[in-house]
């Protein structure tokens, strides 16, 4: 039996040209849902750095909008192919690990100069700029879809499926790529449950994954990090689903800090280990994982925690003693040979046999 799954909409795009993005602040997940307008490059850049946006595939669809409301700055053609290259650049300090940011850039900035030759003026550019920033969100909505279906067999009858940080609908324009497989195979009218681990510092897996399951009403359970190896060898794990937020050619990824532990545990009691990505987050420039760049967020995410009481006010509490000192990698590096497959919009692949664009 078909089941229908409801979320809400990641980001959109709100009138013509001169219009806004749209996206839901994920900083204030899950107590209130809250759209932001981001109707100047700074709000782009901000919204990408301090995680009101996150997940590779949705910071790509994001920075592409960003690109055309950089470029509508120029009052005629030349100055808005001026803006839009200063924009790219801009955008791509935004955060340095996601791949997918400097993929949608850099075909923003083609399109671009394509763009610069056969225009009519600046009108028509800014059109053509839109209309590629609208074809990557579309395109990431379907490939979303791509690989719910490929990934949906994996997950069985009463199985027990564990997934790591974000890769939601949350995560991507709409649908997700780790959650689009257990989406679908919800939908496809199986039963099983998720265990769904909390991913400090910031709590993705607590605060986004948990809610967008809940909002899909698939059976969840919600647990500490350290939990992930007792739940596998306790047999209540038989698979494991994961995102990444960039993909070496060898097949090595990296993605939210924990996943490494995950995919080792999973290797020790013989559970498979599959990443699901679209094929942007491929990086044929990084050869292995010793070339990812790994960005190091600010040490109070680690020092902090925040939360809301039950008036749901907003508090932030001290966690160490004053004067302590935390490291806060947002990501690490799983080798190809811990990971069981990789899930693409164009099917299931070897770790060691990627398609690469």
């Amino acid at each position: 039996m078909e089941r229908t799954i409801a979320l809400p909409e990641t980001l959109r795009w709100a009138g013509g040209v001169d219009g806004r993005l749209e996206l839901i602040d994920q900083r204030l997940l899950p107590g209130e849902v809250v759209y932001l307008a981001c109707e100047t490059v700074e709000q782009v850049y901000e919204a990408i750095a301090t995680l009101a946006v996150r997940g590779a595939p949705a910071i790509g669809v994001s920075a592409g909008y960003g690109a055309v409301i950089a470029a509508r700055r120029g009052n005629d053609l030349r100055e808005a192919v001026a803006k839009l290259e200063e924009g790219v650049a801009y955008l791509k300090r935004s955060r340095p690990t996601a791949v997918n940011l400097f993929w949608a850039l850099d075909r923003m900035a083609s399109k671009g100069r394509e763009l610069a030759k056969t225009a009519g003026g600046r009108e028509a550019f800014l059109d053509g700029l839109l209309a590629e920033a609208k074809g990557i969100d579309e395109e990431d909505r379907a490939m979303c879809r791509s690989i719910g279906r490929h990934g949906a067999a994996y997950i069985r009858d009463r199985s027990g499926v564990l997934t790591h940080c974000n890769a939601g609908s949350l995560a991507t324009a709409f649908y997700g790529t780790a959650l689009a497989v257990i989406f679908e195979a919800w939908a496809q009218g199986r039963r099983f449950s998720v265990l769904v681990d909390e991913t400090r510092p910031v709590l993705q897996g607590s605060r986004l994954t948990y809610w967008e399951l809940a909002q899909a009403g698939v059976d969840a359970t919600l647990i500490c990090d350290d939990m992930a190896g007792y739940a596998m060898q306790l047999g209540k794990v038989n698979v494991v689903i994961t995102g990444a937020d960039r993909i070496a050619a060898n097949g090595d990824v990296a993605n939210k800090i924990g996943t490494y532990e995950k995919a080792v545990c999973a290797r020790a009691n013989g559970i498979p280990f599959y990443v699901t990505a679209p094929i942007s987050t491929i990086d044929p420039h990084c050869s292995t994982g010793d070339d990812i760049p790994i960005e190091e967020r600010d040490q109070d995410e680690v020092l902090y925690a925040v939360g809301r009481d039950d008036a749901g006010t907003l508090r932030r509490v001290r966690l160490v003693h004053e004067g302590g000192q935390a490291r806060n990698p947002a990501f690490d590096v799983t080798p190809a040979e811990y990971i069981t497959a990789i899930i693409t919009q164009h099917g299931v692949h070897a770790p060691n046999s990627l398609p690469i664009i």
